[in-house]
């Protein structure tokens, strides 16, 4: 079976706007909403949030940030716990009418309020704020719209990246540079091994479970054997030849004795457990906080061909909140992805800078100069593409997906059986988001 060529980016509609000005601490960013301006009193926003660890107390200095730079908004911050939990609780807010102004979303979660209508349109709030859209990188700006509509602004944006122990290569002799390809990678893993006796202490790599997004990660793995989780219109093609190749490379990364798959992966690369890893890049705050080793960031590893995703989170605008307050809420929106501030949530937090001109500028130029580690996913963007629909479009598709990849690097199924499996739920799931397109953008 040959497999489908996908076009990736037809999902998304619309594109950055007109350039503008970009903002700053002297621009209308961090000046008051109009309605503010007028009663000369402050209006105070709830944020929920679902950062955490050094992630989340770097979010929390940048609220502190915007709240002490101005007195006109006050923003309340509130940490829902994971992605998920975040969104769980956001359904039963809307529920209960009881919503916060401003939330995070995931990749995976923002496009299910969407189609609820449960969105603030954003375009006309970034007009009025003079925002150069075209400052955006991108990929990056056009995942928020739909039917040249702003819905979700980007804020912790990422990559998975290849982090790998550069002590643990030297000790073992190999070069870093197989790094770049699966099947050097693999010639190189039994070196790459450290036994105790029968007990192993260092193995070549390592596997999330479904709860930390491996079905996010493997996205660029069945890329790399150009295999697909879906078509742009929903065809659910995992199950097709390239994508059981794929899934049954990471049953043989386990089943051949050199990765497995914990609750943790990242904090178990840090102490050594493994050589390598795929994990976002805003993982790297903390690995650079944890890690007792010399470590090093590379592109995703190519099988076929280069395959990498974007993902991560942006901040939403809840449609049922106060005309004053999502005006108000707006105002941090912006202070949060403005040059000076994603530069400043890059350098704390390693997710990537959302804003061309925050890369080019001279902090950052300085900072990568010292921290070589976060330009990776910087250069590794423009090889990125938007994610399948079957992941970030289907609800739970990521938890669907996920829940297979452990079938296959947990219980040691064949991909083919997992995949078929996971294939017919994405079917199933599939059906009413299509419906409810159709309804909503005809």
């Amino acid at each position: 079976m040959t497999s489908t060529k996908i076009n990736r980016r037809s999902i998304v509609k619309g594109g950055a706007g007109a350039a503008v000005a970009v903002g700053s601490k002297a621009s209308s960013v961090f000046a008051a909403p109009a309605v503010i301006q007028e009663t000369g009193s402050t209006i105070e926003v709830t944020y929920w949030a679902s950062q955490s660890g050094v992630n989340g107390e770097a979010e929390q200095e940048l609220v502190n940030m915007f709240n002490e730079s101005q007195q006109d908004v006050k923003v309340n911050y509130q940490f829902q716990g994971t992605y998920e939990e975040t969104a769980q609780k956001l359904t039963a807010a809307i529920q209960a009418r009881q919503v916060p102004e401003i939330s995070t979303l995931s990749d995976v979660w923002w496009f299910k309020f969407y189609l609820a209508g449960a969105l603030q349109p954003l375009t006309e709030y970034v007009n009025e704020a003079k925002i150069d859209t075209a400052d955006y990188f991108e990929s990056l700006w056009n995942e928020g719209v739909r039917e040249g509509v702003q819905y979700w602004m980007p804020f912790a944006r990422s990559t998975p990246l290849f982090y790998y122990n550069r002590d643990a290569f030297a000790a073992a002799g190999v070069d870093e540079s197989i790094v770049g390809n699966w099947d050097t990678f693999v010639e190189n893993t039994e070196a790459l091994m450290v036994r105790d006796g029968d007990t192993v202490t260092q193995y070549a790599f390592g596997h999330p479970d479904a709860g930390s997004y491996n079905a996010w990660l493997f996205q660029a793995v069945i890329w790399s054997f150009e295999g697909a989780y879906s078509e742009d219109d929903f065809t659910i093609t995992i199950a097709q030849d390239p994508g059981v190749e794929a899934g049954n490379f990471y049953r043989s990364t386990v089943a051949d004795g050199w990765a497995i798959p914990v609750e943790d992966h990242t904090a178990d690369f840090g102490t050594g457990l493994f050589a390598a890893i795929m994990a976002s890049t805003g993982s790297m705050g903390g690995i650079r906080e944890n890690a007792t080793f010399d470590w090093g960031t590379a592109f995703i590893p190519e099988k076929y061909t280069f395959g990498c995703c974007t993902g991560g989170s942006g901040h939403s605008i809840l449609a049922t909140a106060e005309d004053a307050k999502k005006e108000a809420a707006f105002k941090y929106i912006a202070f949060a992805s403005s040059p000076e501030s994603t530069a400043f949530w890059s350098r704390r937090s390693g997710y990537m800078p959302v804003r061309k001109s925050a890369v080019e500028s001279a902090e950052m130029q300085a900072f990568y100069d010292e921290n070589p580690n976060a330009l990776t996913a910087v250069e590794q963007l423009p090889k990125t593409d938007p994610q399948d629909a079957a992941r970030v479009f289907i609800p739970n598709g990521d938890q669907i997906i996920g829940g297979g990849l452990e079938q296959i690097t947990v219980n040691l199924v064949d991909a083919a059986e997992a995949f078929e499996e996971v294939s017919g739920i994405l079917q199933e799931e599939a059906e009413p988001i299509i419906e409810q397109l159709a309804d909503v953008e005809g």
